[in-house]
């Protein structure tokens, strides 16, 4: 029988299970096969069989916890959804997501692993941040289709905006000088960051009035 037939998801969510905790304890560089298919309840056999080194069950484990978590921010966008409301449902989930126990903690694994293993740093960017901009991007090409916003560049808008969310809070959970922000904190990011998008990009702003300038020129 071919292996991806013996291979269990069971068994998989088991050993990734017990990953998220070696690594979150000993970061990449101290986490070790043989101490995670301990913690996970495996074999090393079995874990080898699974995941061929620790690197592939690293980026396992990040692709797992980034898709899961993304799906919930971009899940069924409502296609009246008007850009307020939109921006500040993905907003709100994002931070959601920053702030929370793993996205602290695969954020201060990958950084502090970064320089000595970057294979680590690419796997969390494509998986996270790079997906999540491409999400973006593409809400906001629905909303220049519907003429309700003004974006020549998704792409960068949807980073600008992204790095917006992050003002104060982010910063200060990572450092751990802030453990529990609270509903009034994130509520004024959250306004603050659709306020200042929206005056750039959004119909009747600052970008929108700077186009049609140009085009009266």
């Amino acid at each position: 029988m071919p292996m991806s037939e013996r291979l269990s998801p069971q068994k998989a969510a088991q050993i990734l299970r017990g990953a998220s905790v070696v690594f979150a304890r000993d970061g990449y560089g101290g986490a070790s096969m043989s101490r995670i298919a301990l913690e996970a309840g495996v074999s090393k056999g079995t874990l080898y069989n699974y995941f061929p080194g620790k690197a592939e069950l690293f980026s396992a484990y990040v692709e797992e916890e980034c898709a899961k978590n993304l799906h919930l921010i971009f899940q069924a966008p409502d296609a009246e959804e008007e850009p307020a409301e939109m921006l500040a449902r993905i907003a709100r989930r994002m931070l959601h997501l920053l702030l929370s126990d793993i996205g602290i903690t695969i954020y201060r694994v990958v950084i502090a692993e970064a320089e000595k293993f970057p294979h680590i740093a690419l796997s969390f960017f494509e998986a996270g941040p790079a997906r999540a901009i491409r999400y973006l991007a593409d809400g906001l090409r629905e909303q220049v289709r519907r003429d309700r916003m003004n974006v020549p560049d998704p792409e960068f808008a949807a980073e600008q905006f992204f790095a917006l969310c992050q003002t104060r809070l982010a910063f200060l959970c990572r450092l751990r000088i802030k453990m529990t922000p609270s509903t009034e904190e994130i509520d004024r990011i959250v306004d603050g960051s659709v306020r200042i998008f929206l005056n750039t990009y959004g119909i009747g702003g600052r970008n929108a009035k700077q186009s049609s300038s140009t085009n009266e020129t």
